[in-house]
């Protein structure tokens, strides 16, 4: 019985039905995981249907403490707005950066790194010298110049920093790229005549799918550091929105008087670095063929 039970001998187990079992029985993982699902339910819910509009100002409650009176529960910042409100809309915004920001570098990094291992050559020699150009010069001085180029609204904020953060990407696909061109299935391919877009879509990024995911985990939390960077030096998102680095940034200012205010969104984002890194190397773990 506990042999017909095993991972191993399930009937019509995948190497992605495995991968995803091995990922369930991770309890770090998994933990994380849910903790990231309700964050982003509570970052959609709160802001429209919590105890206080977003947007709304008491002059009478400024730099109230944490309490259970009149459902502050946060407290409240030095304009008199509701913290819990305005953390979990700032978690809106951080999320939503670092998903759509990663999303770029994916789509941007995925397709050059396949390109540049698949024709290889000097095609090759040319696409990984740019990237190691691109690499001399700090990241986040490359994002406050396009950022300051471009403006810092919401729509050119990602897009800056995922224009940036695809380099490390391009080189995990490139190097996956090169190991699969030497594969039997691949020369089958070639001498079938196929098109360089069929084999690319067909027979690559299927195979490169398991690097991608993992670094994929570790780079939304990245992105969302580099927004609090941003955010934390003026460049980022501007009211009325929000986002945990410039609750972060307002809240240095007031570190000394309501210390909640620095704590709070700072607490929020250290625990959701955690997260995705435990996801992550859930995710190792669970796509590593060295542990099938």
């Amino acid at each position: 019985m506990a042999a017909a039970s095993s991972p191993g001998n399930r009937l019509g187990t995948s190497i992605w039905r495995d991968a995803l079992y091995r990922f369930s029985v991770n309890r770090a993982a998994m933990i994380s995981f849910w903790i990231i699902v309700v964050l982003a339910v509570m970052a959609i819910v709160i802001p429209i249907w919590g105890p206080h509009p977003v947007d709304a100002v008491y002059w009478d409650r400024i730099l109230i403490a944490p309490t259970l009176e009149n459902r502050h529960w946060f407290g409240t910042d030095a304009n008199g707005r509701d913290m819990f409100v305005r953390t979990l809309y700032g978690a809106r915004i951080s999320l939503t950066i670092g998903v759509l920001t990663t999303l770029v570098a994916l789509v941007i990094g995925v397709t050059y790194g396949a390109i540049a291992g698949y024709f290889g050559g000097r095609v090759d020699v040319v696409m990984m010298r740019l990237i190691d150009v691109l690499y001399a010069v700090p990241t986040l001085f490359l994002v406050i110049i396009l950022v300051s180029a471009f403006g810092n609204n919401f729509l050119l904020i990602f897009i800056s920093i995922g224009a940036v953060e695809w380099m490390t990407l391009a080189r995990i696909v490139r190097g996956q790229t090169l190991a699969i061109k030497g594969k039997e299935y691949m020369e089958a391919a070639h001498a079938l005549g196929l098109p360089a877009s069929r084999i690319l879509l067909q027979y690559i990024l299927p195979n490169v799918v398991g690097p991608v995911v993992v670094y994929v985990t570790l780079l939304i939390p990245i992105n969302i550091i580099v927004e609090s960077y941003l955010s934390f030096l003026g460049l980022g998102v501007q009211e009325p929105f929000t986002s945990w680095g410039r609750l972060i940034s307002q809240g240095s200012g007031e570190m000394e008087m309501a210390p909640w205010l620095l704590l709070i969104p700072a607490g929020f984002l250290t625990l959701t670095m955690f997260c995705f890194n435990f996801m992550g190397d859930g995710l190792r773990d669970a796509l590593d063929p060295k542990n099938r």
